[in-house]
């Protein structure tokens, strides 16, 4: 850096030292600038020309900058990468300013404060998180600051915030001085912007937000994320809710695994919504009903009346076509309520914003209509809340304009009749300015010169033109000079200057005008946001609850109840929603489940590709769908209520924290045993494959002893060892059924229908010449396969080696029976033959190998110099 700097750099520093993790954009005339380091680095992510500052000196000063007006393009590519952004305006008139411009930071933008949002992420929220740690717990709190959404936790240890985190999708993490370095260092894997909030304000805000809460570590995460927002925003936080207590096993648990598994939200294999139940449900007219049909489908409930009271709901909505579709099409004219309200409250709304709030208001009347023309005792809440908010309509009807500019300092926004001093300006401009043309019009007349005009700009203000070709046409005396072109001259007269300061002067006072009139009209509007949140919320459920009707409607599913006394499942003819989206329903196969007192274990067999996995993601989707309040893709559906699904499906690795794909399956598996109940829906999916044969079917084999004696959860357990369907000789709640499939004529017909009992093989072979494997591959696979069942098949004659080569898997409870003794000629050769690397032999060592151990089976000895 430079060591001799000029005031402005001195300022720019002094500021900049404030906000050293973030890039300052520093407010110059019509750009923001950028120097030092936030230059270099700033020129590169934003694809910007690096220039200079005193080019001429030898300690140059890189800088770039950004014009004012495409400034949030900009800001948002920074915090999308996951930057900081310091926004440092003037905060005075450069041209009425003493000395130095003062400048100072606005607003801090983060990853977790952004509220701009695009028409593709419109449905998606943007949490920030906080969090408190002590001994006992963690205190987990979220916000997201465009809706003024506030909700809190605390949770028993670290899996279950990082759980959380994942689940939430959050960006950034507020941490205060009680988070340990233990815990940063964890977060620091999921790849979260941590920043620091150590002190608590005092502002209203925060009082407000924490009213209610008990918990000392709930009470500690709220207060430091809205410190947070305090001290980034600089701006009153109006629109910010109350804070919500809840409790993560109020809801049917899901963790991070089973959400990516089940593909919920996000398809794992594109990262995208198609794919997914989210994709599939989503019929929502309104950006906030798709945000709250996210937020169902994260936290399905476990309260049975609860359940049925949305079931009831989206009966009637089903029921009823014609309301229903009079319900989408008034959803349709409904603009996002919940972040123009946050947009009202934070300041940057503008007249276009006010516009859309007018035309959703102005169809709440018709809205609540339809709604009572329906069973109004299912629907009392949601009506109470459906608020048309007429005054906030009448004021904005009255007051702004129906095609507003985008700005609202240039004027252009209040319209007439609304204020009459404001009546006064306009009318002042529009005389002024016809009196103008007058004038234009009568010196072309006094002086005969056709093309003499009045022009104007912001230097010399307005002004009459002649150009040379007519300056000996003008009268001598009758103007003033005032500016000399190359092709014209430039006069002035008294009579305009001083109508110019009148024109002007209205011009000046109008737009001003305007400016503390939208203020004033904000105010007004601020102080019936409660109402307009409570009439959001109620729009939006109405609108998640006709999507679910649609899709119902749409998929031919069925009401599901619930067994709350046996918790016993039974669904008839189900099938996978999505998958029969894409496919079509009449493609796919339904399938019936049953999981009861005496069936708790399903034990699924079958070959590779013939529908077990999705047998088993079609029952918990079902489950996902039904805890919500939808209905579900069956012909008949009885349900238990789960508290939690736990899943292990696919092979993934986790190689940035170190752990293979075993070490996952087992970690996932070991999540489950250690945290499911007699109420949960265990997903395992071919759990031991990712390891040796015999050490992957003694893991499977425990496993689901396990789950057998200990856990009680119904269980959907896919597998590949056919050894382990003998278990239900030993397991009387465990039950076979298999995938089927058949051959004809060489080629392998996969059935996709679910059958009690055990599968005959995998035809793994098949699978892989259906997959195009070559063929004199398939052949010689197929000829190890036949040598492999026939060694299989064989029995040794020896007792001792057949202990050796046949392991057995199932090991009964009483203590085996006593090994016979070793023969003394066989056992050394036995045990040579263990250790011996028969691939890292020549034929020849191996022929010598063999004559050597038939001599000494023979008792005849060998010379060890020739072996």
């Amino acid at each position: 850096m430079a060591k001799k700097t000029t005031p402005m750099m001195e300022q720019y520093l002094a500021i900049k030292k404030q906000y050293p993790d973030a890039f300052l954009f520093y407010r110059l005339g019509d750009f923001y600038e950028m120097f030092y380091d936030d230059a270099v680095k700033g020129a590169q992510l934003l694809e910007l020309t690096l220039t200079a500052r005193n080019k001429q000196s030898k300690e140059k000063v890189p800088m770039c900058g950004v014009p004012h007006h495409a400034v949030q393009n900009y800001i948002d590519i920074l915090v999308d990468q996951g930057y900081k952004v310091a926004i440092c305006e003037q905060m005075e008139d450069p041209k009425l300013a003493k000395g130095m411009v003062k400048r100072e930071v606005v607003q801090l933008i983060t990853p977790g404060t952004l509220v701009d949002q695009t028409e593709t992420n419109a449905k998606d929220n943007n949490y920030l998180t906080a969090l408190h740690e002590s001994q006992e717990a963690f205190g987990l709190a979220y916000v997201d600051l465009s809706t003024g959404e506030l909700q809190v936790t605390h949770l028993s240890d670290l899996s279950a915030v990082v759980n959380e985190l994942i689940s939430l999708q959050t960006k950034e993490v507020v941490l205060d001085e009680s988070v340990t370095a233990a815990t940063k260092k964890q977060l620091k894997k999921l790849h979260v912007l941590q920043s620091s909030q150590l002190q608590v304000s005092d502002h209203a805000e925060v009082g407000f937000a924490i009213q209610g809460l008990t918990d000392q570590n709930e009470l500690a995460a709220v207060k430091h994320l809205v410190s947070y927002l305090i001290v980034t925003q600089k701006r009153a936080l109006t629109h910010l809710k109350r804070a919500v207590s809840y409790t993560p096993t109020a809801f049917l648990k899901l963790d991070h695994s089973a959400v990516t598994n089940l593909d919920l939200v996000k398809n794992s294999r594109t990262g995208k919504k198609a794919g997914t139940l989210l994709w599939l449900l989503d019929k929502t007219k309104t950006a906030m009903g798709g945000r709250v049909l996210h937020q169902w489908i994260r936290r399905p409930l476990l309260d049975a009346a609860a359940i049925r009271d949305r079931q009831e709901r989206v009966t009637i909505l089903l029921e009823n076509f014609m309301e229903r579709s009079a319900l989408q099409e008034e959803l349709t004219h409904v603009y996002d309520l919940e972040r123009l309200v946050g947009r009202v409250a934070l300041g940057n709304v503008n007249g276009r914003d006010l516009v859309q709030l007018r035309t959703s208001l102005e169809h709440i009347p018709q809205l609540r209509h339809v709604v009572t023309e329906l069973d109004t005792g299912a629907f009392t809440t949601l009506l109470k809340d459906l608020d048309p908010v007429s005054d906030v309509t009448d004021l904005i009807h009255r007051a702004i304009v129906d095609d507003p500019p985008v700005t609202i300092t240039d004027g252009g926004l209040i319209r007439p009749g609304y204020s009459k001093q404001l009546d006064e300006y306009t009318e002042a401009m529009t005389n002024g300015k016809q009196w103008i043309a007058d004038l234009e019009q009568q010196e072309r007349e006094a002086t005969g010169i056709n093309k003499l005009k009045i022009g104007f700009n912001r230097v010399f203000g307005y002004y009459i033109e002649v150009s040379r070709a007519h300056l000996d046409k003008v009268p001598q005396d009758r103007y003033h000079r005032k500016q000399t072109l190359v092709n014209a001259e430039r006069f002035i007269t008294p009579e305009l200057k001083e109508k110019e300061q009148l024109i002007l002067g209205a011009e000046d006072h109008d737009v001003a005008l305007e400016h503390q009139l939208f203020m004033e009209i904000r105010e007004q509007i601020k102080r019936a946001i409660p109402r307009l949140q409570r009439l959001a919320a109620a729009v939006a459920q109405l609108d998640v609850l006709q999507s679910f009707a649609t899709v119902s409607e749409e998929g031919q599913f069925v009401r599901p109840t619930f067994d709350t006394q046996h918790q016993e499942m039974v669904i008839e003819q189900g099938w996978h929603p999505v998958i029969a989206k894409v496919i079509g329903t009449e493609e796919y196969v339904p399938n019936d489940v049953q999981l009861t007192r005496d069936a708790q274990i399903l034990l699924i067999t079958g070959p590779n590709m013939s529908g077990k996995s999705t047998y088993m993601r079609q029952v918990a989707l079902t489950v996902i769908m039904a805890q919500m309040g939808c209905y579900v893709p069956a012909k008949k559906a009885q349900l238990p209520l789960f508290d939690q699904i736990f899943t292990r499906i696919g092979a993934a690795d986790d190689l940035i924290a170190g752990n293979s794909t075993f070490m996952v399956e087992m970690q996932e598996a070991n999540a489950a045993l250690s945290n499911a109940t007699a109420n949960s829906l265990l997903l395992f999916d071919e759990l031991g494959r990712g390891t040796a044969t015999y050490d992957g079917m003694a893991l499977a084999q425990a496993i689901i002893e396990y789950v057998h004696e200990h856990v009680h959860a119904k269980t959907l357990f896919s597998t590949h060892y056919h050894e382990l369907t003998q278990l239900t000789a030993q397991l009387p709640h465990l039950k076979n059924v298999h995938v089927g499939a058949v051959e004809r004529d060489g080629k392998l017909i996969f059935l996709h229908k679910v059958a009690p009992g055990p599968a005959d093989k995998s035809y793994g072979i098949h699978v892989a010449k259906l997959a195009g494997m070559p063929a004199p591959l398939i052949k010689r696979a197929n000829v190890i396969l036949q040598q492999l069942e026939a060694t299989a098949d064989s029995k040794p004659a020896d007792p001792v080696a057949a202990t050796d080569e046949q392991l057995s898997l199932f090991v009964p409870e009483t203590p085996p029976a006593p090994r016979p003794q070793k023969d003394p000629v066989t056992a050394p050769i036995v045990d040579e033959l263990r250790q011996l690397n028969l691939m890292g032999m020549t034929p020849l060592d191996a022929m010598n190998l063999l004559y050597k151990w038939q001599q000494q089976l023979q008792g005849g000895g060998v010379d060890d110099k020739n072996s």
